[in-house]
Formats: C-alpha cells, structure tokens, sequence
C-alpha cells in the first residue's frame, strides 16, 4: 500500500511562468477579490503596514515602542484609506 497516494499533492511553483498561466492567476485572483472583498482589503493593508510599521519604528530610534510604531502605521493607513474615499464621495456624489 503506498502512503503517498493518501496524502495531498502540494503544488510546485514553476520558475517562468507563460503569459496564460499569468492571466489565469490573475482571473482567479480578482474572483478571490469578487468572493471576499473586505477580507482581500484587510490583508492588502496588514501587508502594507509590515511595510510601513519597521521604517516607522526605525526612523523614531527608541522613543516609539514597536506596538506604537504598528498602530500608528495602521492609522496612517486607515487615514489614507478614509481621505480617498471622501475625495471619491465629493468629486462623483451621483454613484453613492
């Protein structure tokens, strides 16, 4: 009886990808993003905050602490994320 047979396969990423896998990534990528929006936008921003959040803390030397530095990268974010929003709200009112 062979085991392997009972386990899952994991898929094996290719080094170069052709230009129609590419394209099917990134179809089932936006059905992802159709399937779950605000959980695809939460992970867009805790992805960009890991980004935000070191050089935050590194610029500041050790009068931030890190919890500090990550929340204010998040309202960084969040205040970003609301100023665009408005500015979509007041430039096209009619689509809301």
């Amino acid at each position: 009886m062979n085991k392997n047979r009972d386990l899952p396969q994991i898929p094996v990423l290719e080094k170069t990808q052709t230009l129609p896998q590419l394209v099917e990534e990134f179809e089932n990528f936006l059905k992802l993003w159709q399937r779950h929006p605000i959980a695809m936008r939460l992970l867009f921003v805790m992805v960009f905050n890991l980004l935000i959040a070191p050089a935050l803390y590194a610029s500041n030397g050790d009068s931030l602490t890190r919890q500090s530095a990550w929340t204010l990268g998040l309202l960084g974010l969040l205040t970003l994320g609301l100023s665009i929003y408005l500015f979509t709200v007041i430039i096209q009112p009619e689509r809301f």
